[in-house]
C-alpha cells in the first residue's frame, strides 16, 4: 500500500462516523493522484524513516481531535496549503530580486544568477522608473540606476531580457503606479523575439492601494489609479492567462510598520476591492480571481509569520466563496509570493543577517509559499553584491535539498501554538474587515478609498511601527547588535556594490539616442491615442499603451500624458 494509501486509510478509520471528513479525504487523495511527484529525492528522515505526504491527528491515534481541527492541503479551506502535493511536485520558485544600473548590466546579474541555479527572474526598477520619471527629467538626477535597473523606452526592456526566452521563464516585475507600461514592454519584448502573449507567465506587482497605505510611490489619484490596475487585469483574463496581473503586496505595508495582523487584514483586504472593482467593470469572478495572487512578507516572529501565511489562505477562501460567489476552486486558493524582511536587517555586524534571513526564509516555506526571494545581508546598506546574492540564494537551496521540510505539507499543522495564533490572526483580521465594510457601506473597495482618503491606514501604520520602536529603544525588544550584544561592530563593513555616476550619462545618452531613431510622428499619434482612451473610462488603456511602447514613447511620456487626464495625488497627512 503506498503512503498516500495509508494516509487515507488510516484518517478514514478514525472518522468511521463522520460523513465529511471522508469526502476530504477522497478530494485530497484524488488530487495527489494526478499530481506529479518530484523524482530528485527520497522522501524519508536522514536515518531512513520514511514520510508521508501529510500528517493529521489519526497518525497518533488521536481520534477525538480530527472533528475539531480537520484540513487537508488542497481542499478547501486550503489553510494547510493550495495544492495537495505541495512541494513533493514542486519546489516553491526560487528568485532573487535583481536591478541596478543599466539594462545590460542587470541583463548580465541575470544570467548569473540563472546560472547558479535560480528558477525565476525578480526585477527591481530605479526609483526614477517607479515614479513614472525618464532618466532626463530633472527630479531624476542622482537617482537613475541607484536602487534599481534604469528603463526608459522599450530598447532597455530588449537590453533587460537579452538572451532569455520569456516563454520558459516567468518574471516577476516589482512596478507599481507606471505597471501598465512595463507589463506592455515586456509583451512587445516577448513578440518581437516570436512568443505569443499567452505563454508568457509571471507577476506584476501592480498593487496601487499599498502605495497609498504604506510605500507612497503613487502618481495618480485612487480611483484612476484602481482603473489602471483593473485594466491590466481585464487584458491578461483575456489574453494573457498563465499571467498574474496582480501581486496584493503586503510586504510593503510591513516593511512600513505594521503588525502581522495589519499586514495580513490590509492586504486582503485589497485583494477584495480589487476583486470587487474587476466585478464593477462587467467580469464575472471567476474570469478573473484564479490569476490574482499576493506578497507577503516573511518577518523575524517564526511562528507569528506560519500563522500568518495559514490565515490567509483560510480567510481568502472563506470570503471568495462566500461573498463573491467564486465557484472555481482556484479563485479561492491564496497563492502567493514571499520576501525575508528587509527591515529586519542591520548594519551593525551584517553577517548575522545571513541567520536572519535562514530563519524567515524558513517560516516562509513552512508557511507554504509559492516562490521565494531571500534577502542578501548587505541589502541594508546597498543593492547586494553577487557574493551576498549567491548566498542568500544558497539559502533557500540548502532550505529545500538539505533540511527535509519540503518532504510533507504543513509540518507544523496540529501544533497548539500555531493553530491558536491562526485563529487568533484570522479574529483580528476579521474585526479590521468590519471597520471597512462599515466604512464603505457594504464594500470593502468604498471602505478602502475611504480610509485611504482619511489617512486611517497610514495612521495605524504610524502607530504600530511607533510602539515598535519604543519597545527596541526600551530594550523589551532584543536586536542583536543594535541595543544588545554590540561586540563586533567597530568591525569593518563588507565591500559593497557601488554605482558609477557614468551610468546616469550612459543612460541619458541611450534615451538620446531612442528619441533621435525614432518617429517622432508616430509617438505622438500614439500618445494622443492614450489621451483620448484614458478620457473614455470603459475603454481599456492596454491596447493603446503596448502600440505607444513599440512607437518607442518613453515611459515618462506616457505618464505625463495620463497625467493631463488624471491629474496627480496628494496625500492628506494623517493627524
Amino acid at each position: 500500500m503506498s503512503a498516500m494509501e495509508d494516509v487515507g486509510k488510516s484518517v478514514k478509520d478514525a472518522m468511521s462516523g463522520d460523513e465529511d471528513v471522508p469526502e476530504s479525504v477522497e478530494s485530497w487523495r484524488q488530487a495527489f493522484n494526478s499530481s506529479k511527484l518530484r523524482t530528485d529525492t527520497d522522501f524519508e528522515t536522514m536515518s531512513g524513516i520514511p514520510l508521508e505526504p501529510v500528517y493529521t491527528p489519526a497518525h497518533r491515534g488521536d481520534e477525538e481531535a480530527l472533528p475539531k481541527s480537520w484540513a487537508m492541503p488542497g481542499v478547501y479551506p486550503y489553510e494547510r496549503g493550495p495544492y495537495a502535493s505541495m512541494y513533493r511536485s514542486k519546489l516553491w520558485t526560487m528568485r532573487m530580486f535583481a536591478g541596478f544600473a543599466t539594462a545590460t548590466d542587470t541583463n548580465a546579474r541575470f544570467h548569473e544568477l540563472l546560472k547558479a541555479g535560480q528558477t525565476g527572474l525578480s526585477v527591481a526598477f530605479d526609483l526614477p522608473t517607479l515614479m513614472g520619471r525618464d532618466s532626463d527629467d530633472p527630479r531624476s538626477q542622482g537617482e537613475v540606476g541607484r536602487c534599481g535597473v534604469a528603463v526608459d523606452t522599450l530598447a532597455d526592456m530588449i537590453d533587460l531580457f537579452r538572451g532569455i526566452d520569456l516563454t520558459s521563464i516567468t518574471t516577476s516585475m516589482t512596478i507599481n503606479s507606471p505597471a501598465a507600461i512595463l507589463l506592455a514592454m515586456y509583451v512587445a519584448v516577448a513578440e518581437q523575439n516570436g512568443g505569443t502573449r499567452a505563454q508568457l507567465g509571471g507577476t506584476l506587482q501592480n498593487d496601487i492601494l499599498k502605495e497609498y497605505q504604506a510605500q507612497k510611490e503613487y502618481i495618480f489619484p485612487p480611483l484612476p489609479s484602481v482603473r489602471l490596475v483593473n485594466d491590466v487585469v481585464r487584458f491578461c483574463a483575456a489574453e494573457m492567462p498563465r499571467y498574474h496581473p496582480i501581486s496584493i503586496s503586503g510586504y510593503h505595508i510591513r516593511e512600513a510598520g505594521a503588525t502581522a495582523a495589519q499586514e495580513l487584514a490590509f492586504t486582503l483586504a485589497n485583494g477584495f476591492a480589487y476583486v470587487e472593482a474587476a466585478v464593477r467593470s462587467g467580469l464575472e469572478v471567476d474570469e478573473f480571481a484564479p490569476q490574482l495572487s499576493f506578497f507577503f512578507n516573511a518577518h523575524i516572529d517564526f511562528f507569528e509569520e506560519i500563522a500568518k501565511y495559514r490565515a490567509a489562505r483560510r480567510i481568502w477562501a472563506h470570503w471568495m466563496k462566500d461573498h463573491y460567489h467564486a465557484k472555481d476552486p482556484r479563485s479561492m486558493q491564496c497563492r502567493f509570493h514571499t520576501q525575508t524582511a528587509g527591515v529586519s536587517l542591520t548594519a551593525q555586524q551584517p553577517e548575522v543577517n545571513i541567520v536572519r534571513t535562514a530563519i524567515e526564509a524558513l517560516a516562509g516555506v513552512l508557511g507554504g509559499t509559492q516562490s521565494l526571494h531571500t534577502n542578501s545581508m548587505d541589502e541594508v546598506l546597498a543593492l547586494p553584491t553577487e557574493r551576498a546574492a549567491r548566498i542568500a540564494l544558497r539559502t533557500q537551496q540548502v532550505i529545500a535539498y538539505e533540511t527535509g521540510v519540503a518532504s510533507v505539507a504543513d509540518p507544523l499543522g496540529g501544533s497548539y501554538l500555531v493553530e491558536w495564533l491562526t485563529d487568533e490572526m484570522e479574529r483580528r483580521a476579521e474585526s479590521i474587515f468590519s471597520k471597512l465594510l462599515e466604512d464603505g457601506n457594504g464594500s470593502i473597495l468604498d471602505g478602502v478609498l475611504a480610509n485611504i482618503e482619511s489617512g486611517w491606514f497610514q495612521a495605524e501604520i504610524a502607530e504600530s511601527a511607533y510602539q515598535f520602536e519604543r519597545k527596541v529603544s526600551g530594550r523589551r525588544r532584543l536586536v542583536v547588535g543594535v541595543n544588545s550584544f554590540t561586540e563586533g561592530n567597530e568591525e569593518p563593513l563588507p565591500p559593497m556594490l557601488y554605482i558609477d555616476p557614468e551610468v546616469e550619462v550612459q543612460q541619458k545618452k541611450r534615451l538620446e539616442e531612442v528619441r533621435r531613431a525614432r518617429s517622432q510622428a508616430a509617438v505622438t499619434e500614439s500618445l494622443e491615442r492614450i489621451k483620448a482612451d484614458a478620457a473614455r473610462p470603459e475603454v481599456n488603456l492596454m491596447p493603446a499603451i503596448i502600440d505607444a511602447v513599440k512607437a518607442m514613447a518613453s515611459v515618462g511620456e506616457i505618464v505625463k500624458t495620463l497625467e493631463s487626464v488624471f491629474g496627480t495625488w496628494t496625500e492628506t497627512p494623517a493627524m
